[in-house]
């Protein structure tokens, strides 16, 4: 599978199917990739309506996109973007805090991390339902389908908020047991995670607000268990989250809610994808030569992102005709492409 007949593009209902063995497969707390047949094509649906634009801009778009091996034939991944957090409501999350505790007296300092519970990612736009085969995540398919999104943000900004965010699942076992979640949210929810989880879906709930501590938790009066899990990344999350920390992520002021799980957030405009882009024009390759490329056309609907290896030389990308026809682009169009190190 070394090769580079990717295709990203957006998903339509005839890959509901793979969507759905997908979310099967997926982490407990990839939460929007939930194993929900119905939910996962209202959703596809809803995201074919943002690319196509059809109406007024809301906030509450959705952009899913799946990754095909055009070789295989067949879709082997899918991500997607939420316009904006909680569009309907708070996003709430923990902050982490750090307090100075002294006396000069007894010759004490104590420095407490500590978690608020806040809103500071509401309204952010959120990368979202990473996930690929296996067997792929040794190639460059991972980068494509992770940062073939921002190319997309980069070309229509005024779809999306200034700042990104990106939930990563926390530690957790099969069933869904989280160290946190029982050390801390079970005490005020009073249900196991998974429940919790599924009844708040994406954090808007007001209940989360009314039963959780507004005050700042000590860390330190957690259970050793929670305490060592609080922002640790669960194995399943260390591909996508690498991608996020290359790309220039902050990923140390938020833990989610619930798994205690890293949440990554950065300035859209600041991202190592979005910098790097350049809008090119794109001419026919005789041969293979030059660097690999991230290359994205310049559709909403017709959206498409490839790898393929090229030469820049100025503004024009040259690329072999197999990646031009991927993309849906005849010689001369316009393109944006980032280099692949």
């Amino acid at each position: 599978m070394n090769h580079l007949d990717y295709l990203l593009r957006p998903a339509t209902l005839d890959d509901l199917d793979a969507i759905v063995e997908f979310s099967k497969a997926a982490t407990f707390s990839i939460r929007t990739l939930k194993p929900d047949r119905a939910r996962l094509e209202e959703r596809v649906t809803r995201s074919l309506r943002a690319f196509e634009g059809s109406g007024p801009v809301s906030g509450d778009e959705i952009y899913h996109f799946v990754l095909e091996d055009l070789r295989a034939g067949r879709v082997v991944g899918t991500s997607g973007i939420v316009a904006t957090a909680a569009a309907n409501g708070p996003f709430y999350c923990y902050r982490n805090e750090f307090l100075v505790h002294g006396s000069e007296e007894l010759g004490i300092s104590n420095r407490e991390h500590t978690l608020r519970l806040c809103e500071d990612l509401s309204g952010h736009t959120l990368l979202s339902s990473f996930y690929i085969e296996p067997a792929y995540e040794a190639t460059l398919a991972p980068q494509l389908l992770s940062r073939g999104r921002l190319l997309f943000i980069r070309n229509y900004p005024h779809l999306f908020a200034e700042r990104i965010g990106a939930e990563n699942p926390g530690l957790c076992d099969d069933e869904g047991n989280s160290p946190v979640w029982d050390a801390l949210g079970h005490r005020f929810f009073k249900m196991p995670f998974p429940e919790a989880e599924q009844r708040t879906g994406g954090r808007s709930k007001s209940f989360i607000a009314e039963l959780m501590p507004r005050m700042p938790v000590y860390v330190s009066l957690l259970t050793k268990d929670a305490q060592w899990a609080m922002g640790q990344l669960h194995p399943d999350g260390e591909l996508p989250f690498g991608i996020l920390v290359a790309e220039g992520f902050d990923v140390d002021s938020y833990v989610d809610i619930f798994d205690g799980g890293p949440i990554a957030e950065a300035r859209a405009a600041m991202l190592r994808t979005v910098v790097a882009a350049q809008d090119v024009g794109v001419r026919s390759l005789a041969v293979a030569a030059g660097d690999v490329f991230l290359v994205g056309n310049r559709a909403s609907a017709d959206f498409r992102a490839t790898l393929a290896q090229g030469e820049l030389v100025d503004d024009t990308l040259q690329l072999m005709p197999p990646a031009l026809a991927r993309l849906g682009l005849d010689e001369g169009a316009q393109a944006c492409a980032v280099r692949i190190d």
